[in-house]
């Protein structure tokens, strides 16, 4: 989750250490207000990514905490308020789009210690998207993936569901190195990938989803997941049954479970700056205007913390992915973000390389009417600059925080795709995207208060 994380002098690399006056019980672990990880009564809080994937030790914090009897409560969040223009050097080209956006999201989670050896925690997120992204979702230069209104979402990134996570995990400590970790989701957030884009430290500054969301970390949102996991020390072994098909349409609902399809994941956190992860999974039908279609997805992800001062940090993630499909050819994705922040300016930059194809993109370029549609494999390499300065806290010091900021997209994209004339399936489209597309977005920000260990 982004934010959630110890400064240097107070996160330790193998367990949680209780603030001043908090008793750690007969197992090792912390009583209520020691502030352990979601899924570990050993592991610092600052760990918590999204679902039970794990974020490095040094993330910076940023949320609010309460306490209320034996429970922890913590909220965190964020919501951008921001003008976006899409390809707006190509007028009638391809994808060219302007808007008034709003993408957000809420997380709260509650947890509590049950007995000597257990914890208890419950996670609940919920986003506004489906108020504030009523066509479908938001412009996104060469984004796919979903679908509205029985057609496929190309050039724009989907909403989130108004209930976007609702689970419960339940951990019992063998020892200090060892325990186990039952999560349910409905929805969850199934062993595939790394945290979350919208969870990653790293991507806290973008309000864009990155365009490698559905090779990586698209599951986020799974209506229907049951997970295992076995920690030892600072690996976690995770095995997952959950629901294939990704979210319809309709944002307020909640999908039927399916339990159909499969997916492992081996977390280690060799210090406290560094947090690597592998997965594989078998996705059945994800798309649901490709129901015979399946997925395997591979992952593979880096991600780096570094904090020297408040406020001072260093956040970035190096993400790969694969989805090979029934009978067609594998699709690569890599992604590489940062986010340098220095007290009140923040600087942050994302590279991302896509395969997509022809029909991914319905775009077939010199192709006569008449003949068949041949698939292409296009490679989309992506680069975004981008800076933002804190304001202001608003209501005092523990308020949210607004920021302002602005980033710029350069799109290095094959001569095919920059064609003056393309076909979709209906025959011939239009233009096509034009030479070196540029997108770029003014915003404000809203988010969780920065916070110290000492500081609730």
């Amino acid at each position: 989750m982004p934010g959630m994380a110890a400064p240097p002098d107070t996160a330790h690399h193998h367990r949680a250490h209780p603030m001043p006056g908090m008793a750690m019980d007969s197992a090792g672990g912390m009583h209520m207000g020691s502030m352990s990880h979601a899924y570990s009564r050993h592991l610092p809080m600052s760990r918590n990514g999204s679902g039970t994937a794990w974020n490095p030790d040094q993330t910076p914090m940023y949320m609010w905490m309460q306490h209320k009897g034996p429970w922890m409560l913590m909220y965190h969040g964020s919501a951008f308020g921001r003008y976006t223009s899409q390809n707006f050097n190509h007028a009638n080209g391809r994808g060219h789009a302007n808007a008034v956006d709003g993408p957000n999201w809420l997380m709260t989670m509650a947890q509590r210690p049950v007995g000597e050896r257990g914890l208890l925690n419950l996670t609940l997120m919920v986003s506004l998207d489906p108020l504030t992204e009523t066509r479908g979702g938001y412009p996104l230069l060469f984004q796919t993936g979903e679908s509205y209104k029985g057609q496929p979402l190309i050039d724009k990134q989907h909403p989130h569901d108004l209930i976007s996570g609702l689970s419960v995990g339940y951990t019992h400590a063998f020892s200090d190195d060892v325990d186990l970790t039952a999560y349910l989701g409905y929805p969850g957030e199934p062993a595939v990938g790394p945290v979350a884009f919208m969870h990653r430290i790293s991507a806290m500054p973008n309000p864009d989803a990155p365009l490698a969301h559905h090779w990586t970390d698209a599951t986020h949102i799974t209506f229907g997941v049951a997970t295992l996991g076995l920690r030892y020390k600072q690996f976690k072994l995770e095995a997952s049954n959950f629901t294939g098909r990704e979210p319809n349409q309709y944002r307020y609902d909640f999908d039927r479970p399916r339990a159909d399809s499969w997916a492992a994941r081996l977390n280690w956190n060799p210090s406290r700056e560094l947090a690597l992860q592998v997965s594989r999974a078998f996705i059945k039908s994800p798309e649901d205007l490709h129901p015979d279609d399946n997925v395997t997805r591979t992952t593979a992800s880096v991600l780096h913390s570094r904090s020297w001062g408040e406020r001072r940090y260093l956040a970035s993630a190096l993400v790969w992915g694969l989805n090979e499909g029934h009978g067609a050819h594998g699709e690569h994705a890599v992604l590489a973000e940062t986010n340098l922040t220095l007290g009140r300016p923040t600087f942050y930059g994302r590279y991302e390389f896509v395969q997509k194809d022809s029909e991914e993109l319905s775009f077939y370029p010199s192709t006569p009417p008449g003949e068949p549609l041949r698939e292409r494999l296009f490679n989309v390499n992506a680069l975004t600059l981008g800076a933002s300065y804190r304001l202001a806290s608003l209501g005092g010091p523990r308020g949210p925080e607004l920021s302002v900021g602005g980033q710029l997209t350069g799109y290095f994209i094959p001569q095919e795709l920059q064609a003056d004339r393309y076909y979709g399936v209906v025959g011939y489209v239009g233009p096509g995207y034009g030479r070196l597309p540029l997108s770029a977005s003014v915003y404000v920000r809203l988010n969780a208060p920065w916070m110290t260990m000492g500081r609730m």
